[in-house]
């Protein structure tokens, strides 16, 4: 049985190397692609020039004040929803919950509806979608809390009812909105990266960093929640402090990342789903590879957005290609019940 263990471990690990090569070499090739493709092509040679702030002048600008920065924000994105994802479902031990399941989404969207409704300083909105997040995700779990513990349904319950009912005044306050605001309200709402610069990056950038270094430690935790509650403090694990730790460290990812691209979907839902699918079960791999994985989704995704005549929001790209995925993971695991 250790023998098995070991050698499961051991072919995990292997996985983990072979995938994570063949992220880092598409992470390279989106790049290249990002930095070079839209309404003025720029050539590999020309992009180094230009990142070295050499060479022509306009190439310099469009690539330091327009692609690169947006190419970042996806990194930033991206990662921090793939990684809120795979904390999330492993807290909650349900392979399709995803990082706005906890009213993250409703309290950023409620926040940013109301800025544009009432045309506050739009600057403050990234700030101010942050805070929504945090707040409205501390809401619930005051909600959930039983004595000395977390009860996940009513986690669960909190995050859907405080939902619907932000989701209700959100829809109130936009019938009040004029159609020019209609549009800016909508492209927060449905996720989008058009002109996000070194400010918005600059505000979340260490936040995301510091949270995703302390969210690899966690591993340990989630893979003793995997074995259940009972198992799980028996060896050791306060499900309180586990649960409220991961909890706040995916709020602050998925917060972070709202805060810059607006409500983007699917990628914390399917990307920590096909990480379990490629490298296993253990959280050790888990984590950094679904934060890789977002990151390379959300650029290639951002990427295919920018391809055509009319850029449209990154959020209906992911979405398009997110939700016939997310139907076929509900039909096999439907399947697999029978």
């Amino acid at each position: 049985m250790i023998m098995r263990d070991k050698e499961n471990r051991s072919l995990s690990k292997k996985k983990f190397f072979f995938y994570l090569l063949i992220l880092i070499l598409l992470l390279f090739i989106i790049a290249l692609f990002s930095l070079s493709k839209g309404s003025v092509f720029i050539s590999n040679k020309d992009i180094l020039l230009a990142i070295l702030k050499k060479g022509d002048q306009i190439n310099q600008t469009i690539i330091w004040e327009l692609r690169l920065p947006r190419f970042i924000a996806s990194l930033l994105v991206g990662s921090s929803l793939g990684m809120s994802g795979a904390l999330l479902q492993g807290m909650l031990k349900n392979g399709l919950a995803s990082p706005y399941l906890l009213g993250i989404s409703a309290g950023s969207g409620l926040v940013i509806v109301f800025f544009i409704t009432f045309g506050l300083v739009q600057s403050f909105i990234p700030f101010a979608a942050w805070l929504g997040a945090i707040l409205t995700t501390l809401f619930v779990f005051v909600l959930s809390k039983d004595g000395n513990k977390i009860v996940v349904e009513r986690l669960v319950l909190g995050g859907v009812a405080i939902s619907s009912l932000f989701g209700a005044i959100q829809a109130s306050l936009l019938l009040q909105v004029e159609d020019g605001r209609i549009q800016a309200a909508l492209n927060w709402l449905i996720g989008s990266l058009n002109a996000r610069g070194w400010e918005e990056i600059k505000f979340v950038t260490l936040p995301i960093l510091i949270s995703l270094f302390i969210g690899l430690f966690l591993s340990r935790q989630l893979n003793l929640l995997g074995l259940g509650d009972e198992l799980s403090v028996s060896l050791g694990n306060s499900l309180f402090r586990s649960r409220c730790l991961i909890g706040a460290i995916a709020t602050l990812l998925t917060a972070c990342a709202v805060s810059i691209g607006g409500l983007i979907g699917f990628i914390g839902l399917i990307v920590p789903h096909f990480s379990r699918l490629l490298i296993g079960s253990d959280f050790k791999y888990i984590l950094p590879f679904s934060a890789l994985m977002g990151a390379l989704t959300l650029s290639g995704s951002d990427l295919i957005s920018r391809l055509g005549p009319v850029e449209i929001p990154v959020g209906i790209v992911t979405a398009l290609i997110g939700a016939p995925i997310f139907i076929f993971i509900l039909y096999q695991k439907t399947g697999q019940k029978k």
